[in-house]
């Protein structure tokens, strides 16, 4: 069995790499000799895929932002393509990553229609308002959509195409993290001391538009909290240079880390966090956080007058319930002064943390369907489909 995943951006890969793992444990169960690759990045290697081109740098929010990407993604377009050409598979396995997601998808229906394509994680359509002919095509060139989210897959039943909710994935990595206590004392962080998280970046535009915000805040946090730990996962090694040099300028004392990032998490006290599938694993580890989110100005304006762009939240915690468990601030509300008040309330009232704690709760009730494993039910899905594509052929 061959299948082909494609995915982008740090988030992709690290749902590829859980997926490709799933994958690999299901092919052993039914002694079935397997062959994943594709587009994504180093997750989805260590778990045993070959990456055609790494994706997980080459992404953006906006559209100036997203010009210094195309040719780089014209690029990996035609070699996937070409490969693709070269070594057909059995499935193909798309996570999110929508523009280029879509290009692949269309270029397999017209020239190879016989090959089954698995949207899995789909692009928001359902949080936003995005062109109608975005929406047709993907419906139009999928075969099955396999939802994270309830209303996700209610969206893309209602559109027409085959949809069922699957669970999150993040459910099943959170079982693994260590307890608050095992990762506090492994950072050698007392009881009784504060710790706050920064994740300010897995796109390079969010380094130039969120970190210097949050730096701010933390500058503001560091003399009401002298004795505070602050800690900032580096989610790609190439940021990791200008990350030291804006700490640096900015005179704070950050601790920088690379390697599991559930080992930070889940010793805070609180996360100051772009919006993003973080949002999520601090969620079900129930851990506070204020999400920020600032693009180009010329974008947003773009945005909100020529688009109509709305939406109803950005982050994903706030979208399986549809209301505000964790407060948001986007664009000229991600103010230094607005995420140092909202910091120190999520810090030091009790009643905030407590009302956060209970719906944090009926979150993760919502996002957790059951199953032992998300990412195993996934691959048994995605296998079983291309069987019976497979002795539909052989009739």
């Amino acid at each position: 069995m061959r299948i082909f995943i494609s995915t982008g951006e740090v988030s992709g890969d690290l749902q590829g790499g859980l997926l490709v793992q799933a994958f690999h444990r299901q092919a052993k169960q039914l002694s079935t000799n397997l062959i994943v690759e594709g587009l994504g990045g180093e997750k989805m290697r260590c778990a045993g895929a070959n990456i055609i081109a790494d994706t997980t740098a080459i992404g953006s929010v906006g559209l100036l932002e997203s010009l210094r990407f195309i040719f780089p993604t014209l690029q990996i377009q035609k070699k996937a393509k070409k490969y693709l050409e070269a070594n057909l598979p059995d499935i193909v396995v798309l996570i999110d990553y929508l523009g280029p997601n879509l290009a692949i998808a269309s270029y397999l229906k017209q020239k190879f229609p016989k090959i089954p394509i698995i949207w899995y994680i789909g692009p928001q359509f359902w949080v936003w308002t995005p062109l109608g002919q975005d929406v047709n095509q993907l419906v139009a060139v999928t075969d099955k959509l396999l939802a994270i989210f309830p209303e996700e897959a209610k969206f893309y039943q209602d559109k027409g195409l085959s949809s069922s909710y699957v669970g999150h994935p993040l459910v099943d990595r959170i079982k693994n993290a260590p307890t608050r206590e095992e990762a506090r004392k492994k950072l050698g962080i007392k009881e009784e001391e504060k710790m706050v998280v920064l994740l300010p970046a897995s796109r390079e535009q969010e380094l130039k538009y969120l970190l210097p915000v949050m730096l701010e805040s933390v500058k503001k946090l560091q003399i009401k909290i002298p004795s505070a730990h602050f800690y900032l996962p580096i989610s790609l090694p190439k940021y990791r240079t200008k990350i030291e040099k804006l700490i640096t300028e900015y005179k704070l004392n950050i601790n920088l880390f690379e390697g599991e990032t559930l080992e930070i998490l889940a010793a805070a006290d609180l996360a100051i966090t772009k919006s993003g599938t973080v949002n999520l694993e601090l969620g079900l580890l129930k851990i506070p956080q204020v999400v920020i989110y600032k693009v180009n100005a010329f974008t947003i304006w773009a945005a909100r007058k020529i688009l109509r762009f709305s939406i109803p939240f950005m982050s994903p915690v706030n979208l399986v319930l549809m209301r505000e468990i964790v407060p948001e601030l986007l664009q000229e509300k991600a103010t230094p002064e607005n995420i140092f008040n909202l910091s120190l309330d999520l810090l030091f009232n009790k009643s905030a943390q407590e009302k956060l704690q209970s719906e944090y709760q009926k979150m993760i009730n919502t996002l957790d369907n059951g199953v032992d494993c998300v990412s195993d039910t996934v691959a048994q899905e995605v296998l079983q489909f291309a069987d019976s594509i497979k002795n539909e052929c052989n009739i």
